[in-house]
């Protein structure tokens, strides 16, 4: 699930989010926006039972997947759209 909040200016903060144990273990959203760098934005077990990690967009399209523990990719049936090299956010 992708949660969108408009800031002021032209920012979006965008929210992460996947059940605590699916799939288990660590769980990073990369992307065209961190580089593609794993475990930069791992998303955080929270009380209510998923994970989540936030970050701040600026206007664009943005690619990014999620990588799990051993190497998983997954993607975002919420995003705005995904083909066969991931999820797209088009903020």
């Amino acid at each position: 699930m992708i949660k969108r909040s408009r800031l002021f200016g032209t920012r979006t903060r965008v929210t992460f989010c996947l059940p605590r144990d699916t799939p288990p273990g660590t769980v990073s959203v990369v992307g065209c926006f961190n580089g593609w760098q794993p475990g930069r934005h791992e998303l955080v077990p929270r009380r209510d039972g998923t994970r989540t990690v936030t970050v701040r967009l600026g206007p664009g399209v943005h690619r990014f997947r999620y990588l799990a523990t051993g190497g998983v990719w997954l993607d975002d049936s919420g995003a705005d759209r995904v083909d066969d090299e991931g999820s797209l956010l088009l903020l």
